[in-house]
């Protein structure tokens, strides 16, 4: 019988260089008095939306894809600025840059513009990486510049014709969304953050997600929120906190009704973010970044498995 390959799959020093990056982080914060929290990893509701898989535990609930929900609570009871470096679950991702267990950096900033936090991820992500450029990119600016589209306004036939023209497709039709994520993490993706750090702000109102809707500057609707690329990987996602317990609940209730479209099975809302919400959500931008992708990119990896010590495919 052969021997089990019980070893880990990352080095013992890319542990180490982890390992001070996280106390790099944990030093940061410290020093600009953000309190670190812990919250439930396992949750009787979770995350209503369509595009993420939770891991459900019989009789208990599931699996927390993000601490969002329980963080707020925190904010919403008057706890200030916070951070927690969380471990968090996703069904059905596996691969070179995914895993269904991972380490999320989460924040929130009170009265923090997105400006303003925009500029603190970067000097998270220069702890790890050195110091490096930053620019900023607005999504349409991109989908001009890359596809010769404008993503907020063109006809969704464009949209699917530049899908089928840059990618090889194996189904025939999608909603307007689908179709601008798949442009977006096949085509344009790939192509930021080559040299430096972008920060992609300004999505469709529909990609709002938990974030606030605002006019730009062409006095388009947009989501008030950004992502953070570098060397063409996804790091962070943050928004503009939406604080309107009316506006979250019909957000619920859409996500809802697609994933009974989708045939996806039903969520129960989080009761107690909502009150939370209605109680009142202090003015405040948050973000989540990926640790474990950070890493990857500091110690020069090509895979999760080379920064963490046990990943799915070594369990």
């Amino acid at each position: 019988m052969p021997a089990l390959a019980w070893q880990p799959s990352a080095s013992l020093a890319n542990l180490r260089h982890r390992a001070q990056i996280l106390a790099q982080i944990r030093a940061h914060f410290a020093s600009q008095g953000v309190l670190e929290v812990e919250t439930p990893q396992l949750c009787p509701a979770t995350v209503t939306d369509p595009h993420l898989s939770s891991i459900g535990v019989p009789g208990y609930g599931y699996l927390q894809t993000s601490p969002e929900y329980t963080m707020k609570r925190l904010l919403a009871a008057g706890s200030g600025s916070i951070y927690q470096i969380a471990r968090v679950f996703r069904a059905g991702e596996v691969g070179r840059r995914h895993n269904p267990e991972f380490t999320l950096l989460e924040w929130y900033r009170l009265g923090f513009t997105p400006d303003q936090l925009i500029d603190e991820v970067a000097a998270i992500a220069c702890i790890a990486l050195g110091e490096t450029a930053t620019v900023r990119h607005r999504y349409r600016d991109l989908f001009r510049a890359h596809l010769d589209l404008d993503p907020l306004c063109c006809p969704i036939d464009a949209l699917s014709a530049a899908a089928r023209r840059h990618l090889d497709l194996a189904f025939a039709d999608a909603d307007r969304d689908t179709w601008l994520e798949l442009l977006m993490s096949h085509v344009i993706e790939p192509k930021l953050g080559i040299d430096e750090l972008s920060f992609v702000v300004d999505y469709p109102p529909s990609q709002a997600a938990l974030a606030r809707l605002r006019m730009d500057a062409d006095g388009q609707k947009v989501a008030s929120r950004f992502e953070l690329y570098h060397r063409g990987v996804e790091l962070a996602n943050g928004y503009h906190e939406l604080l309107d317990v009316d506006e979250q609940r019909a957000r619920f209730a859409a996500d809802l009704r697609e994933r009974e479209r989708l045939g996806l099975p039903a969520i129960p809302l989080d009761r107690h973010f909502l009150a939370a919400l209605e109680f009142g959500l202090p003015d405040c931008s948050g973000v989540a970044l990926g640790l474990d992708r950070l890493v990857m990119l500091a110690v020069g990896a090509t895979s999760l498995p080379e920064v963490m010590a046990f990943p799915a495919s070594h369990l």
